[in-house]
């Protein structure tokens, strides 16, 4: 069934049709049928790339979480530039801005999609542990670095920061909070770590 809509690069075309139905509607509204809708292609398309509908989305997620592997380079390269917790902010603002939310409301919602994950992904929520990774490395080097007091406990502040976080950000709605809102939380999260 010809569309007449070309079809350029058809993983990032679906998957960005998928993220566009997940922050619109929520996990609920995500069907094969509504993702070609919305990208505009006939519905064998998913599935000539795809061998199921839970494996396009264990590869959405998959991909949602490279995303994640960039930003902590991004987030590595910046330590010893502006102060830690303001660093921090921004990884988590643009982290839960995104579709990071989203994502972690469909891994939770679609048993079939956490059984595959399971097999590919270390334990824990993906998108959360890869986000606890990001900052678990960015606060090491941050210590090595002086800025954070050399017995801090990176991993237990990793996770504090990403469990806060994300408890911030979830259930909005599409209303983020306030950058000031995340700062506090980062700041009163790391404040005892902060070498002086």
């Amino acid at each position: 069934m010809p569309t007449g809509v070309a079809l350029r690069d058809v993983r990032e075309q679906l998957f960005d049709a998928a993220e566009r139905i997940l922050l619109r509607a929520g996990p609920n509204a995500l069907t094969s049928r509504a993702v070609t809708t919305e990208a505009g292609c006939a519905k064998g398309v998913l599935h000539r790339h795809f061998a199921d509908f839970d494996g396009f989305l264990a590869e959405l997620v998959l991909d949602r979480i490279g995303r994640i592997d960039n930003q902590a380079v991004a987030l590595r390269e910046s330590a010893g530039t502006g102060t830690v917790a303001e660093n921090v902010t921004g990884a988590l603002t643009t982290l839960f801005e995104s579709v990071a939310v989203a994502i972690i409301s469909l891994i939770t919602f679609r048993d079939e999609l956490r059984a595959r994950l399971r097999q590919v992904r270390p334990p824990g929520v993906p998108v959360l542990t890869e986000a606890a990774a990001m900052i678990t490395s960015y606060l090491t080097v941050e210590r090595d670095l002086g800025r954070i007091a050399a017995d801090a406990d990176v991993d237990t502040l990793a996770l504090m920061v990403i469990g806060t976080g994300h408890l911030l950000f979830a259930g909005r709605e599409g209303t983020p909070p306030e950058t000031a809102a995340v700062r506090k939380v980062v700041t009163t999260v790391l404040h005892p770590a902060l070498s002086r």
